[in-house]
């Protein structure tokens, strides 16, 4: 599988982990310039960012661990993006989905809420 099947595996994986608990899928794959966010979802009242990193079961990193601090300014620019462009006044969350997988068939999918927080860096 290419890099980009493995993605699309994983990200079809997080929107069903999502839609079995309960999220309503606004966005996949949403665009602002340059900027991306993986699926923007919705439920009781808080619209979600998540970030959906797919990793092959034996990778040595956690998937979690892609989502430094600059993937998380990139995301926070885009999720900012979409609310001013929406107009959307709910609570927002971020979020991120990890996906195991081993030779293409999917081991493992994590959810986990609140993954990181917008900060404000003073230098």
């Amino acid at each position: 599988m290419t890099n980009q099947e493995i993605g699309i595996l994983g990200e079809n994986a997080a929107a069903d982990l999502l839609q079995q608990k309960g999220y309503t899928i606004l966005e996949r794959n949403y665009h602002v310039g340059h900027l991306e966010v993986d699926i923007i979802a919705f439920k009781d009242g808080i619209i979600v960012f998540v970030e959906v990193k797919t990793r092959s079961a034996d990778y040595l990193v956690a998937p979690q661990e892609a989502v430094n601090y600059r993937k998380q300014s990139l995301i926070i620019n885009a999720a900012n993006g979409y609310i001013r462009k929406h107009k959307r006044t709910e609570e927002a969350r971020l979020d991120v989905i990890t996906v195991l997988h081993k030779g293409g068939k999917i081991t493992s999918v994590s959810h986990i809420e609140n993954a990181y927080y917008p900060t404000v860096r003073t230098h």
